[in-house]
């Protein structure tokens, strides 16, 4: 549950080396590539998420806006943990509960898959 992964994100941390740049456009396009695979297999049977623990600010925030865009028309949904006190204006702005995320060649996503939380 989600006190598992909080309590295992705890005793992890003092053991991990965090570091920059906070690129999150890989890992967008690859749980997309799954995601697109189980499409196109013709079933609705797997929905992904892709979970994000963050502790910084975004630093390629072009390539993950396309890739999000891109992604909303997958079954996946994207959650982002801003843990810390970095700013995350990037992530706040990727999420699009005030506004419908445009990539920037104009695209609209087809619906909101990103959930940004402040931990």
């Amino acid at each position: 549950g989600i006190q598992g992964i909080v309590d295992s994100y705890c005793q992890i941390l003092p053991q991990i080396r965090l570091y920059r740049p906070t690129n999150f456009f890989p890992i967008v396009n690859h749980v997309a590539r799954f995601a697109a695979h189980s499409l196109q297999q013709g079933t609705a049977a797997q929905y992904f998420m892709l979970l994000i623990i963050t502790d910084g600010e975004i630093t390629d925030l072009d390539q993950t806006r396309q890739a999000i865009v891109n992604a909303s028309k997958l079954p996946m949904s994207i959650i982002i943990v801003g843990v810390g006190e970095a700013s995350f204006k990037a992530v706040e702005f990727l999420d699009g509960d005030s506004s419908v995320l445009i990539s920037g060649t104009g695209e609209p996503a087809a619906w909101d898959i990103i959930q940004f939380v402040p931990f």
